[in-house]
């Protein structure tokens, strides 16, 4: 599993433009955007929210990627490599949980 590929792709794509990556604080406020986004589609499919006349319900798959997109660009802009940061939260996950759940037989 890696990050590289996806990192590189957005990297690629932002760096044909002359402004480049947000800052990190407008980039985080974009990521709030983005998971409110999300937020309203899965209260329309599960929460007690329905949509307004005309609204659409939305796909919680398309606001999921623009979220990751939005985290890969602030990883990008903070040289921050996922691949590292993901196995590392992973093997911490791991380490502490190894007991925390009841294991499927």
């Amino acid at each position: 599993m890696s990050f590289k590929d996806a990192q590189s792709e957005v990297d690629a794509w932002i760096s044909q433009f002359e402004e480049g990556y947000f800052a990190p604080l407008p980039m985080l406020a974009r990521l709030t955007e983005e998971v409110g986004e999300l937020a309203r589609v899965l209260m329309h499919e599960y929460g007690g929210k329905v949509p307004k006349p005309g609204e659409q319900r939305g796909d919680a798959g398309d606001e999921i990627a623009d979220a990751m997109f939005v985290l890969i660009c602030l990883a990008n802009s903070l040289d921050i490599d996922l691949d590292q940061k993901f196995a590392a939260m992973m093997q911490k996950f791991r380490d502490r949980d190894a007991t925390r759940w009841t294991p499927k037989s």
